[in-house]
């Protein structure tokens, strides 16, 4: 049986590609071991797949001046070692990694074990955390076809993001009765980004007494970041976070508002969703979602609004075009030829997986 590693973390993105291959690994007969932080989000999207969890010390890296930056560095250390005793433990074939800070070891030690590591990377320009992974990679995967010139030539190949098969088969009844909707009034659904977006949620509440008059709507807000005042408005419905109902909530939105993480916004190219992206704002990030959200609007897949322009007043006419204009963007969407993510990755992996493995070379 071959084994491989999947890892990634800090937030959903970094975890739902893993999530999309877990099905397909299991039925080439995959041994799957996941590894991530001690308590990130990772941990709980992937414990109720009974995938064997090991956590590692992890810590973040940044462009900025912090406090942290004196003690993460030594957890960044200390989750080396430790991945690096899993790897020689677990004698993994392979390793998949999708980013985020604590894969960073993962894959260093998986190149220190002479394990071949393929790295996914979402965006159009890679992040820190897969800059400093890619020289030990032995394939990129990458999304869009600009990203292939920013990668070392041999190790980039244009795979698309993979997609959670189980988002295409929602039920739409399922949600009405789940959110207490009534079924002729169109549905807004709100992805504020799995750790929770304040200005969004902010911005929408802020809208809620226009918006109702027109739609209903649906808000993922964020760990933590639920508005128990709101709770008995008719026609909203909020969730810090969903999981296996996902994929009913968007089978029954008519549009979305979301941020621009290349993962999110690939669901919902695959699911032909109209949507308004609010990208992160360059002053707090890299300007990576303004990159992925500007790509997707010129390919006709999506409406983008300014995190700086956001507002009552940019929102609620942006929301009513969307809405106005939502075939224009199913059938560019339609048209798209979204490659199968899931089956190219996977050929990766096996092709790697034939290669002498760690426990060969011990």
């Amino acid at each position: 049986m071959k084994r491989i590693i999947l890892t990634g973390g800090g937030t959903a993105g970094h975890v739902t590609p893993n999530i999309a291959l877990i099905p397909r690994l299991l039925e080439l007969g995959y041994d799957i071991q996941y590894i991530g932080s001690y308590n990130g989000i990772e941990k709980d999207l992937i414990e109720p797949f009974g995938i064997p969890y090991h956590g590692i010390s992890s810590g973040k890296l940044r462009r900025y001046f912090s406090v942290q930056n004196f003690t993460d560095p030594f957890r960044v250390v200390k989750g080396f070692s430790e991945a690096h005793k899993l790897i020689k433990e677990l004698k993994p074939d392979v390793i998949f990694s999708k980013g985020g800070f604590v894969s960073v070891p993962v894959v260093l030690a998986g190149k220190r074990c002479k394990v071949p590591v393929i790295i996914h990377e979402s965006d159009m320009t890679p992040g820190l955390a897969n800059k400093i992974a890619i020289p030990s990679a032995t394939k990129v995967c990458c999304n869009f076809p600009e990203t292939l010139d920013a990668l070392p030539k041999g190790k980039a190949v244009l795979t698309g993001s993979p997609i959670r098969q189980e988002l295409l088969s929602g039920n739409k009844i399922a949600a009405l009765d789940m959110c207490g909707f009534s079924a002729d009034k169109p549905v807004i659904l709100v992805i504020g980004g799995s750790l929770g977006s304040v200005i969004v949620n902010n911005a929408v509440r802020q809208s809620l007494p226009e918006l109702l008059k027109d739609f209903q709507i649906i808000h993922l807000c964020g760990k933590g970041k639920s508005d128990d005042s709101l709770k008995d408005i008719k026609g909203y419905c909020q969730f810090e976070y969903i999981k296996s109902e996902l994929r009913d909530i968007f089978a029954l939105a008519d549009i979305v508002i979301s941020r621009a993480g290349a993962n999110a916004i690939c669901e919902l190219l695959a699911l032909r969703k109209p949507n308004l992206l609010i990208p992160l704002s360059a002053k707090a990030s890299r300007g990576d979602q303004i990159l992925n959200a500007r790509s997707f609007e010129r390919q006709g897949f999506s409406m983008v609004l300014e995190e700086e322009d956001l507002s009552e007043k940019t929102l609620v006419p942006a929301v009513h075009s969307l809405y106005k204009e939502r075939g224009t963007f199913i059938d560019s969407m339609r048209d798209s030829g979204q490659q199968d993510s899931i089956d190219t990755i996977i050929s990766l992996i096996e092709e790697a997986s034939e290669k002498e493995p760690c426990n060969k070379r011990d």
